[in-house]
């Protein structure tokens, strides 16, 4: 059921602390994530398209950011310590908390059942639970808690839910446009894709890859080198950077193949070779992947249809004791419940957008400054015909010029029958992109998709 906020307020009562809160937030006002083809261009070898959308997640103030990921000499049990309960009143949930799939749509899901369980054992009959955050995560509490005797209500910031997954309807397209997390693992042999941990929307797979250089095809990119690197470093004394890694077991970091294959992986990391731990690193990226070609926004609200959600209200200040919780919202007014669950991204997190009194304690102040949070931005094209000949669905760039700056694409004709190329970006490369205005962004786009323009001998 959704109701307005006013609606919501108006019914809350007095407030828990029986105090009257005061924030020095003012309310951020939400701003979208997209942008629209620019016009006019100027005249480039691969064609303008039809129609283009664009994340700029480092810079929007409800995510600052798009995944975490483990610094250099940061613990592993840094995410358990940002997950656990404070004085069972204040949750914390999201891909940042959890451990074996951090910067995951997979960690996001289970992290929110996982919360979700914490509550229910510590809560009452007849309890009011707030959740922060309309994304997967806090989809996932609000799914698992709708058969406990609770009363739940999401706070989402954005005037629509999906959080990091937000999907764009528009016929115009013919799929909805994926503008944050939506790419998974390929399926292992004899896997089922309809498992409980994964309720995802329709998905497709991605199975054949291109590795190019300007001047000429390459032979598929092997990951070996990277995984040897990660197992003898695992063996040294002390945490190093991946590059680092590679740099000992006398890998080298020029070689167009291998940065190709850094790059890719920036593209699901959020951070390059010489930010990530190599004690704690990132997922390799399979050579094949799962993309999401179904609607979040469809099954995120469906998961939400049990409880209060309220748009466009941003949480500024989270204020408990022993006796309850009580949420100052970015307008100024303030509501009280029994227990929140926090889904913020960590990069709200860090930026402290939301304030707690007291303040949080010293294990979870130090979770949040010691993880890092990534960037990977994307940009979507479509053409109402193909300018290319390749049927592989997942490009990579090799070499080339530093105007060429996204090398991971995505092709979704094969998989969807639409003309639609999906740029990505990861770490360095992604949070300059993401500066860009809209006639920049595109016009880099296109510069990058060159070499995967047909031969004049094909």
């Amino acid at each position: 059921m959704r109701m307005t906020r006013r609606e919501l307020l108006v019914g809350a009562g007095a407030g828990a602390l029986g105090v009257l809160l005061v924030s020095c937030f003012p309310e951020p006002a939400p701003t979208p994530t997209t942008t629209r083809t620019p016009s006019p261009l100027p005249t480039t070898a691969v064609p303008a398209p039809a129609a283009s959308l664009r994340s700029t997640w480092a810079s929007d103030p409800f995510s600052r950011g798009a995944v975490s990921y483990t610094r250099i000499g940061v613990q592993g049990g840094v995410r358990d310590q940002l997950a656990a309960p404070v004085e069972d009143r204040v949750f914390f949930a999201g891909e940042a908390t959890d451990v074996d799939a951090p910067g995951t749509i997979l960690g996001a899901i289970r992290s929110g059942g996982s919360v979700a369980m914490r509550v229910r054992a510590a809560a009452e009959p007849g309890e009011r639970i707030a959740v922060i955050g309309a994304g997967l995560a806090g989809a996932a509490v609000a799914a698992k808690l709708k058969d406990a005797d609770l009363e739940v209500t999401v706070f989402e910031a954005r005037d629509t839910v999906g959080g990091r997954t937000p999907s764009r309807s528009d016929d115009a397209w013919g799929m909805p446009v994926q503008l944050g997390g939506w790419l998974l693992p390929a399926l292992a042999e004899g896997e089922d894709p309809a498992r409980e941990e994964l309720d995802l929307p329709e998905t497709a797979d991605l199975p054949s890859a291109l590795w190019r250089t300007p001047e000429a095809d390459l032979e598929a990119v092997d990951d070996a080198p990277l995984a040897a690197a990660i197992t003898a470093a695992a063996t040294g004394p002390t945490d190093v950077s991946l590059a680092e890694a590679l740099t000992a077991a006398g890998a080298d970091l020029e070689d167009p193949s291998l940065a190709a294959l850094l790059t890719y992986l920036a593209t699901t990391a959020g951070a390059d070779a010489d930010a990530l731990s190599s004690w704690f690193p990132p997922a390799l990226p399979s050579a094949a992947r799962r993309a999401v070609i179904g609607d979040f926004e469809e099954l995120i609200r469906e998961q939400l249809s049990d409880a209060q959600l309220t748009l466009s209200s941003p949480v500024t200040r989270i204020a408990y004791d022993d006796a309850g919780v009580s949420l100052r919202l970015g307008t100024g007014e303030s509501t009280s419940f029994d227990r929140v669950v926090v889904t913020a991204p960590l990069g709200v997190l860090q930026n402290e957008r939301i304030e707690f009194s007291p303040p949080l304690p010293f294990a979870h102040r130090g979770a949040i400054n010691a993880l890092g949070m990534g960037h990977i931005e994307s940009i979507w094209l479509r053409y109402d015909e193909p300018f290319w000949d390749t049927e592989a669905t997942l490009w990579h760039l090799a070499g080339g010029d530093d105007d060429q700056p996204v090398r991971t694409w995505i092709n979704l004709q094969p998989v969807t029958g639409d003309s639609i190329l999906v740029g990505i970006l990861g770490g360095t490369a992604a949070e300059k992109f993401a500066e860009l205005d809209e006639r920049d962004a595109l016009v880099a786009a296109l510069t990058s998709l060159s070499p995967f323009l047909p031969s004049e001998t094909d």
